[in-house]
């Protein structure tokens, strides 16, 4: 066996992955997953800066995984930290690239969005079988990828349309009035518009969907009197779920959506405007239920270490 550790940094959360990876089927063996929201991605789609809050947060979520990494004796040549959307548009990347390698000891990866489609697309199939032409959607803080494959990519696109940016840029009420709503859902499809460019969005015979506005969306649509991992891996939710989650998101204050128990708390003001992106990409793409998968990006990192 060998043992490696992943860590995602995107723009709303930090999540690390400790697998040991099986010699011969390259199976992931999980050890350690775990999630922080740190924001990292704070004010930086009208800034182009980290904020200094965002940064301590994040760094302290990395003080704290790295004692995990540690307890599990993975060396720093096995540990593999990538970082997404906020801080590949940040001016001031650089404070961030310090801060973690004096924590981690390893330099965070800034990858670029085809990078991270293909991370996402290699650690949300894997386990998947069938001949079947799929889209992956990893809907992020900052950004969304598009990726259209079976065992392999065939076209990858990511745009900049992700559930903190967009409501950091349009909502103002709670909850969000017609006309923010209205211009989430406009920029939603001028995305869409660009993916399509170079992505058959349409074409695919399979959606998958990643990323916590997807499992949230489908542990609402589920039901599920708390969060379960194991009950919302491979859920199939059909589009009528989908709307129907959407249109209870849409008239429920802050409050409302902190009661629900599935919602992580630092989910709860932006997860409407992720559920509306997957809600727009089930409209243009036809599709009529999404297979939801807890494996992703942040399996492809750890996979790519082995």
């Amino acid at each position: 066996m060998t043992r490696v550790a992943g860590i995602d940094c995107g723009t709303n959360s930090i999540r690390l992955l400790v697998a040991d990876v099986h010699p011969e089927t390259g199976e992931l063996i999980e050890l350690d997953r775990r999630m922080t929201i740190v924001r990292l991605g704070q004010g930086v789609d009208r800034t182009g800066r980290l904020a200094p809050e965002a940064l301590e947060r994040t760094f302290a979520a990395c003080r704290a995984y790295a004692a995990v990494i540690e307890e599990f004796g993975v060396g720093a040549d096995r540990l593999r930290f990538v970082a997404t959307s906020a801080s590949r548009d940040a001016e001031n990347r650089a404070d961030f690239v310090n801060g973690v390698v004096a924590i981690l000891g390893v330099e965070p990866e800034v990858i670029t969005g085809d990078q991270e489609a293909e991370f996402s697309f290699t650690g949300a199939t894997g386990e998947l079988h069938g001949a079947d032409r799929r889209l992956v959607v990893d809907i992020g803080g900052g950004s969304t990828e598009f990726v259209v494959g079976n065992r392999h990519v065939e076209a990858a696109r990511s745009v900049d349309i992700g559930c903190v940016r967009l409501t950091e840029r349009h909502v103002r009420h709670d909850p969000p009035a017609p006309e923010e709503i209205a211009a989430i859902r406009a920029d939603v499809r001028a995305a869409l518009d660009l993916a399509a460019e170079t992505v058959p969005i349409a074409e695919a015979e399979t959606l998958v969907g990643l990323a916590g506005s997807v499992t949230t969306v489908a542990a609402v649509a589920l039901g599920l009197p708390e969060y379960d991992s194991t009950k919302i891996h491979h859920a199939r939710i059909s589009r009528a779920q989908v709307d129907r989650v959407v249109a209870r998101l849409l008239a429920s204050t802050h409050d409302e959506r902190a009661a629900i128990p599935v919602i992580h708390p630092g989910r709860v003001d932006v997860i409407v405007a992720g559920a509306l992106v997957l809600a727009e990409i089930m409209e243009r793409t036809g599709a009529a239920e999404v297979v939801v998968s807890e494996h992703d990006i942040l399996d492809g990192i750890a996979l790519s270490v082995a």
